[in-house]
């Protein structure tokens, strides 16, 4: 009896041992969630400008001197704004007074008010956020800012669209502009600091990605392997929860490492006591 004493002592020391070292290798990371405006300042800026912004919702309904479903067929919705001459599907955002805001060109228009200058037509929703307002579901119009409906904002382009439309400031409805292709689309401006870096890290982490689809899989596991994995699941309720206060972060690795180390000094002892017992079963 005595031996199988010592064995299941040995086992269980080397539980622990063994859930030690698993807290020591988990890493603690969190997964930012990236907002839409963020997304797009990653990406290069294509033009930077300004203009005056007025504000519609276009639901098909037939209020307030609607004309039916937005020009690119997608359905009126947050984010979906009018140009007189940039390319339908055109991408990027719009900045007021700090606050940022993306959009997609869905549509064409303003009409006659950007002979005036006034050469971006927002969604209500998109105006309303921008100007600290609501959106009246109701009236289809923004509430609450004492019914400004001009604003002058700085817009940045991201992307072109692929389809005709002029790829530069904006010009009036008026001159057709939306209607012709655009072979010499503007410049794109030089990346700043953080666009690079953001770039950088984007590629490193393709990169990444990739070397971990192509590293070889690992090996299947042996009876040995088993053996170690059921000894491990026979480890004290003790050892498990130091492993998993590590894995939750709210153990830091100090506390494994001190885990380990009584562990392997437990262990020491454990082996001591068997040898003797062991001995004086040898002289019986």
């Amino acid at each position: 009896m005595a031996p199988r004493i010592g064995m299941r002592t040995f086992t269980l020391l080397t539980s622990g041992v063994l859930a030690g070292l698993m807290t020591l290798s988990v890493p603690a990371h969190a997964d930012v969630e990236m907002t839409p405006v963020a997304k797009q300042e990653q990406k290069q800026m294509l033009l930077k400008g300004s203009t005056t912004a007025s504000y519609y919702w276009d639901d098909g309904s037939g209020r307030n001197g609607d004309t039916g479903l937005p020009a690119s067929g997608h359905p009126m919705q947050k984010g979906l704004a009018a140009s007189p001459s940039w390319p339908l599907m055109t991408e990027g955002y719009v900045i007021y007074k700090g606050k940022k805001a993306p959009f997609f060109v869905g549509d064409r228009g303003p009409g006659t008010p950007s002979n005036r200058g006034i050469m971006l037509d927002l969604d209500a929703k998109t105006f309303a956020y921008l100007m600290g307002g609501s959106f009246n579901t109701s009236s289809l119009t923004v509430s609450g800012v004492g019914g400004q409906g001009h604003a002058k904002v700085e817009y940045v382009i991201t992307k072109w669209g692929n389809g005709s439309g002029k790829k530069n400031h904006p010009v009036a409805f008026s001159t057709g502009a939306y209607g012709r292709k655009d072979g010499n689309p503007a410049k794109p401006l030089p990346l700043s600091a953080a666009q690079t870096a953001a770039k950088a890290a984007a590629e490193a982490g393709k990169k990444a990605d990739a070397a971990k689809a192509a590293a070889p899989k690992p090996a299947e596991k042996s009876d040995e392997d088993t053996t170690v994995a059921a000894a491990s699941a026979e480890a004290p309720p003790v050892s498990n929860m130091a492993a998993k206060e590590n894995i939750d972060g709210s153990s830091d690795t100090n506390a494994a490492g001190l885990v380990l180390v009584g562990g392997l000094a437990v262990l020491g002892g454990g082996l001591f006591l068997g040898r003797d017992r062991i001995k004086k079963l040898a002289k019986r």
